[in-house]
């Protein structure tokens, strides 16, 4: 049968898919727009499978925040390519996640339960992610997510183009000192909050470590213990973030920046596009320091 202009176009406009493809489903569907939607919903789950084995290291952090600021949530989503990353698409598919994540319920969902509930267009956010990877041709993924229920106030910050995404709960200080603390973990990335809260195991491997280099430079047992006591002391100072010199004074550090504000830092949460994934090597911390430094 003939299928006209029209046809074709109202197909795209509901579908999003290209030219060539609504006008093959329409042929398959002999004009039936529905029969069509259904076939393409179908292609697109077998791109979708075909593609799901290619690496998707790039993309962005979503942030969403409740109405009364106590609660927030990081998602990263990850495309295959930085282009994507920055489709119109793409990112209403982030900022729908992560507005979906900050209402589900329980205290751990997982990311299958968030690729489950309704998008509001109708089916799942997995549905969405499926016709999503159809129409932009790249395996799309979600990788995880993080809620924080804050006890004080909560800072963020999202580094231009959204590559390292940040949240913490703060108590005390104003919002500026907030927004500050927030960018300083985005450029220094701290593992932990102070040096109690390092894991044991971490310690135990930075000590051996640590110890058996002093060895090999042939000091006495007396030296090596405080070489290693001296690094493990500036070790520290480099993965907690009280122990951070602070990005915009590095004359002081995180701590005593708080203790100037009367504030403490009750969690916090960073999140890095693509970190632990094989992929081209890039420095995003680095770019958030320099952006620092330009507006200091």
């Amino acid at each position: 049968m003939t299928i006209s202009a029209s046809q074709v176009k109202e197909l795209r406009d509901l579908s999003g898919a290209g030219m060539m493809e609504c006008k093959s489903a329409l042929v398959e569907a002999d004009g039936d727009i529905s029969i069509a939607q259904d076939l393409l919903r179908k292609r697109g789950q077998s791109s979708a499978d075909k593609k799901s084995a290619r690496i998707a290291a790039e993309g962005r952090i979503a942030f969403a925040q409740s109405d009364d600021a106590k609660r927030a949530v990081l998602v990263e989503v990850n495309s295959e390519t930085d282009f994507v990353a920055r489709d119109e698409n793409f990112s209403n598919f982030a900022a729908a996640l992560a507005n979906a994540a900050l209402e589900l319920s329980g205290n751990q969902p997982s990311v299958d339960a968030l690729l489950a509930t309704n998008s509001k267009g109708g089916g799942t956010l997995n549905e969405a992610r499926v016709e999503l990877v159809a129409k932009i041709g790249e395996n799309i993924g979600v990788r995880r997510f993080e809620r924080l229920q804050a006890a004080g106030e909560i800072g963020h910050y999202l580094h231009q183009g959204s590559r390292i995404g940040v949240i913490v709960d703060i108590t005390g200080g104003d919002a500026e000192l907030h927004k500050d603390v927030a960018m300083h973990i985005a450029a220094s990335a701290p593992v932990c909050i102070a040096k109690e809260d390092v894991p044991k195991e971490q310690l135990e491997r930075e000590q051996t470590f640590l110890t058996e280099q002093a060895q090999q430079e042939g000091k006495p047992p007396e030296i090596v213990a405080k070489m290693v006591e001296g690094r493990m002391r500036k070790y520290l100072g480099e993965i907690t973030l009280l122990g951070q010199p602070f990005v915009k004074d590095p004359d002081i550090t995180v701590e005593k920046l708080l203790n100037q504000h009367e504030a403490s830092i009750n969690s916090f949460a960073r999140f890095e596009v693509g970190e632990g994934v094989e992929k081209k090597a890039e420095n995003f911390a680095d770019e958030v320091k320099a952006q620092i430094d330009t507006v200091s």
